[in-house]
């Protein structure tokens, strides 16, 4: 039986993307990203709820988020489901999942302003038509070590971005 791995996700990034550079020169970015939900509980009031999702694209689409993306800003990603481990400082298997991005769209108008680095306004098609989206690099990626080179497709394992991004690189270390 064949099996899908798809996550599309439309929702506005929580904090400025974070670009790192993997041993091997490739960029990769982590973007934190918002969706909400809006729903009535069972009194009939109106709730919502925010859920944060962990986004990491690699090759020049990630050094594009980090140049055009800020915080607050939507945008729409597609791409798949990883979950990862590594060991923790003290010794402790810890686990995240993202979603890897396979393509990310920029939308809305917040061209960058705050982060200094403004994206021309090239008009773009019109509304009835959404701009396709970035498709992501995949350059052949180096090998390191004398081992054999991973496919250009498939990201590196987290050992080569230090187990995860921030400072515990768990999702309890969110700080929003």
């Amino acid at each position: 039986m064949a099996s899908v791995n798809k996550v599309i996700l439309i929702g506005n990034l929580g904090a400025n993307p974070e670009l790192k550079y993997l041993p091997s020169g490739q960029p990769v970015c982590e973007i934190r990203l918002a969706t909400n939900e809006v729903f009535n509980d069972q009194q009939g009031q109106r709730q919502e709820r925010t859920e944060w999702h962990r986004v990491v694209v690699y090759g020049k689409q990630a050094e594009n988020c980090n140049q055009y993306l800020t915080k607050g800003r939507p945008c729409y990603i597609e791409g798949r489901l990883r979950t990862r481990s590594w060991d923790d400082k003290d010794g402790n298997k810890r686990y995240t999942t993202e979603i890897v991005a396979e393509r990310v769209q920029f939308l809305g108008g917040g061209m960058g302003q705050d982060r200094g680095q403004g994206m021309p306004d090239e008009g773009g098609p019109p509304p009835s038509r959404p701009p396709r989206p970035m498709q992501s690099g995949g350059a052949p990626r180096r090998s390191g070590m004398g081992g054999p080179s991973a496919p250009a497709e498939e990201p590196p394992p987290a050992a080569d971005y230090g187990g995860g991004f921030g400072q515990g690189g768990t999702d309890d270390d969110i700080p929003f």
